[in-house]
């Protein structure tokens, strides 16, 4: 990258009250699978005969010992004996369930998943479902119309008249794109309420397939769905006094050039297809401290005020490239590895999963960087404060 740096963030109106992430939540399905059962089960239904006898060292090596999936039917027993979604490949059915199988599996299970993570959080706000003003969607896993927003709606007991977005089809940083819809409506309503829910099934699109970037996206991917709440005031009735708030205070966005085919995710007959590039986390490496320097000088801080780094965990070498970037010590990513090893990369929500483990490791974080990448190569980044909210009596 050049000498001088993008600048292609976006900072919320902080003249007014800057828009406060105050309530969130996060929901995984029943059932998970311990990674050497699912490198097992990948073999039994035969999703490649080339690479067979490299699942285990494969599905090891990805940083992953646990997933959970909608698709799973109980807790123990034979890997194979768990579910019946894929069925064993043969010469009539290579290639596993059609497209429409996998979008029939997506309208049956991601809106209850989602509805659990956005109950919780309405739960934990103390407000009532009526206040909620607007409703942000965030999924790339599936397409159904009506879709979870009209689910979430009936399920949750929304206004008929909440307004709804939703933000489909960008990967793994999708929650950011969301994020920043919300605070964007947050900031030019001061009596709005948004509720943003991101919810992925990534365990519908398994490939059967001789191709080594599917089979690594075999390995990582995961199910999962979280929410906030986000609102432009800083007194929140209700709100239960325990809960972490943050200021939503300036948001970032960088297509890296020339990469389009460095990451990518199309549908295809039999499910929904993503490329991987083996490059990806050497172009992570090479631009993200420059780009990240310059946001950060335009919000006065630089890397040294950044408490911790809610970094989505792509895979493992992902991380590892953010850490060399940012010539961070491996504790700052300590949160990142964590819910990668206990969840494994569950594409949107996983930074949320990511932000409660920041958290949770240290309680008194004052700021906070969530990361995120996706197709394009496109890197989204949030820039967060820790506030006090007035809590009414």
């Amino acid at each position: 990258m050049g000498a001088t740096h993008p600048k292609p963030a976006f900072a919320f109106d902080n003249d007014v009250v800057s828009p406060v992430l105050f309530a969130g939540a996060t929901a995984v399905p029943e059932h998970s699978i311990l990674q050497s059962d699912s490198a097992i089960l990948a073999q039994s239904i035969g999703i490649t005969r080339r690479w067979r006898d490299a699942l285990p060292a494969l599905y090891k090596k990805s940083g992953v010992e646990r997933r959970g999936s909608v698709l799973l039917h109980h807790e123990s027993g034979e890997p194979e004996s768990r579910q019946s979604f894929y069925a064993k490949a043969s010469d009539s059915h290579p290639s596993g369930p059609s497209t429409f199988q996998r979008m029939q599996a997506y309208r049956e299970y991601a809106a209850p998943l989602l509805h659990k993570a956005c109950e919780q959080t309405i739960e934990i706000s103390g407000l009532t479902a009526q206040r909620i003003t607007h409703l942000v969607t965030v999924s790339c896993t599936g397409f159904s119309a009506p879709g979870i927003d009209h689910e979430l709606i009936e399920r949750l007991g929304l206004s008929p008249s909440v307004q709804r977005t939703h933000v489909g089809f960008m990967g793994c940083h999708g929650l950011l794109n969301g994020l920043r819809v919300a605070g964007a409506i947050a900031n030019g309503d001061k009596d709005a309420i948004v509720l943003v829910g991101a919810v992925e099934l990534c365990s519908i699109h398994q490939q059967f397939s001789e191709d080594p970037q599917q089979l690594v996206a075999n390995a990582l991917f995961a199910d999962g769905a979280a929410s906030f709440l986000v609102a432009a005031t800083d007194d929140i009735d209700l709100l239960q006094p325990e809960e972490n708030a943050w200021n939503l205070q300036s948001s970032f966005s960088y297509k890296i050039p020339n990469t389009n085919h460095m990451m990518g995710w199309e549908i295809g007959d039999h499910g929904f297809r993503m490329s991987l590039s083996p490059e990806v986390p050497g172009i992570v490496e090479s631009v993200l401290r420059e780009a990240l320097v310059g946001w950060l000088a335009e919000n006065d801080r630089d890397l040294s005020h950044i408490d911790v780094w809610a970094v989505h965990p792509g895979g493992p070498r992902i991380i590892d490239a953010v850490e060399s970037a940012l010539s961070l010590q491996p504790v700052s990513l300590a949160a990142s590895r964590s819910v990668l090893r206990n969840y494994g990369n569950m594409s949107s929500p996983t930074v949320a999963f990511v932000l409660n483990e920041c958290v949770r490791l240290d309680s008194e974080t004052e700021t906070c960087v969530v990361l995120g990448f996706g197709p394009g190569l496109s890197v989204e980044a949030m820039l967060l404060t820790r506030t006090i909210l007035n809590v009414a009596d």
